[in-house]
């Protein structure tokens, strides 16, 4: 077994060189999915030492999971097995870039932040704000088709992909788009790809069509008294000529932590009282944030139309011209959660535009719900359930309360998945839900792709 070991790792420094491998608890304990740590760590520098190292993992039948900053790691099933954690790191390069096409050529390691920096100098921007925010990998970002409210404007990660450059757990190279924008050759491969967590192919060259930054911004903020006005503000708001870069409707919980005010989840009395009849909650304050963009004529604009909406509907009205730290935190808010509290269960829950404010009406009535964020603009919500009250029964009654609340959105036309949750109550929570109309196609593409199953077994939905 040593021998064997001792094999496997001259193979891969053959591929990669001794100084870019590292073993041993220390090294290896960081990369660790759910508890499960892998046996050794690899950092390739280059799209073909990524498809040697996995064309050598295939081989030797070693489980591969993709790696960078670890934001979303905790995100989906634990792997069936993890022998080789391929960090991404050094993978962090721009290759093509031409701003007056709108286009860039990048790999998969670069930070977000990092290329927001890099794009700036040109009054560009890529509109994304996933979760892990500027600490995030473009890499992780597509993997997990991470997005957070500018994605009711600019849409998702899938939306700002022109073509990629794929190694495939075979160890082949393959593409699919291009770098002209009007290129659309295997745009469907890639949306399948986007979102995969890690299961299809390790994405090594990415090409993103990108925006223009807005030359200002300011935030306006409404107070609301219940989930009704909530819903009219957002549809009159969606209805104007009006078109807002980003909006959110947070609950007095999520509003502290994102504003920086409290990391703790008070109860609501320990019991939220709800009137069946309409979306009234009584001794709840909602906040709705919105950020324009544009000009000073343009912000001007905005003031103006949304003083006006606000008057109409007779609420309070903040404006707040440097809200960007609020924004990066609504963005992040699940790490904002699962950093203050260990035990909390964190869920999204995508759904048709207009059924967000009834989801949350009748979700609600679930006295775990500690805090909540929902987009406006998406009808994306994330829920944070917390049992304080529920001692050693929270896993059972946790379990309960999801798949109830799985229950509610499919019911509404929506979906579920579990954000966050601790690793070993796992096996009591459904964590992906049903599969959904691809996850046959998703099995084609890998048993084609990844004929051993070696990249991230079991991870995703359905057991790929």
């Amino acid at each position: 077994m040593i021998a064997a070991v001792e094999t496997i790792q001259a193979e891969l420094a053959a591929i990669v060189g001794d100084s870019a491998m590292s073993a041993g608890p220390d090294a290896c304990r960081p990369f660790a999915v759910d508890g499960v740590e892998p046996r050794l760590v690899v950092y390739p520098s280059s799209a073909e030492q990524v498809a040697a190292l996995l064309r050598c993992a295939s081989e030797r039948d070693l489980a591969v999971v993709p790696v960078r900053n670890g934001t979303k790691l905790g995100v989906g099933n634990a792997p069936r097995r993890y022998d080789l954690a391929l960090s991404l790191k050094s993978l962090n390069r721009i290759w093509h870039y031409e701003p007056a096409d709108l286009t860039v050529v990048v790999e998969p390691g670069m930070k977000l932040g990092d290329f927001q920096h890099f794009l700036a100098r040109d009054g560009l921007w890529l509109p994304l704000d996933p979760r892990g925010g500027a600490r995030a990998s473009l890499g992780g970002i597509l993997a997990a088709n991470a997005a957070g409210p500018l994605r009711g404007r600019f849409g998702g990660p899938r939306d700002m992909v022109l073509g990629m450059k794929i190694a495939t757990g075979d160890g082949k190279i393959i593409k699919t788009g291009g770098r002209v924008v009007k290129n659309v050759a295997g745009y469907d491969m890639a949306k399948l790809l986007i979102g995969s967590w890690g299961t299809l192919g390790v994405i090594v060259e990415v090409c993103f069509k990108l925006f223009t930054r807005p030359a200002a911004r300011r935030t306006f903020v409404f107070h609301l008294g219940g989930l009704e006005a909530a819903r009219d503000l957002r549809r009159q708001i969606l209805k104007s000529p009006l078109g807002p870069l980003r909006m959110a409707l947070v609950d007095g919980n999520a509003a502290e932590i994102v504003e920086g005010a409290g990391t703790k989840f008070e109860t609501r009395n320990s019991k939220i009282e709800t009137r069946s009849s309409n979306f009234e909650l009584r001794g709840s304050n909602f906040e709705f944030w919105l950020e324009a963009g544009g000009s000073q004529n343009v912000l001007a604009r905005f003031a103006r139309e949304l003083e006006e909406l606000a008057r109409g509907a007779s609420v309070q009205m903040d404006k707040r011209d440097d809200a960007t730290l609020v924004w990066d935190r609504i963005a992040d808010f699940v790490t904002l959660v699962t950093e203050n509290s260990k035990e909390a269960i964190v869920l999204r829950v995508p759904l048709p535009l207009d059924s967000s404010e009834e989801f949350l009406r009748m979700a609600l009535d679930e006295t775990q719900i500690r805090a909540f964020v929902s987009q406006p603009g998406s009808g994306v919500v994330t829920l944070v359930l917390s049992g304080e009250a529920s001692g050693g029964n929270w896993p059972t009654s946790a379990a309960s309360s999801v798949a109830k609340l799985r229950d509610l959105a499919e019911k509404l036309g929506g979906t579920m998945a579990v954000e966050h949750c601790p690793a070993e109550w796992k096996p009591l929570i459904d964590v992906w839900g049903r599969p959904g109309n691809d996850v046959e196609i998703m099995r084609q593409v890998k048993a084609v792709w990844d004929t051993k199953g070696v990249l991230s077994p079991g991870r995703f939905v359905g057991g790929i």
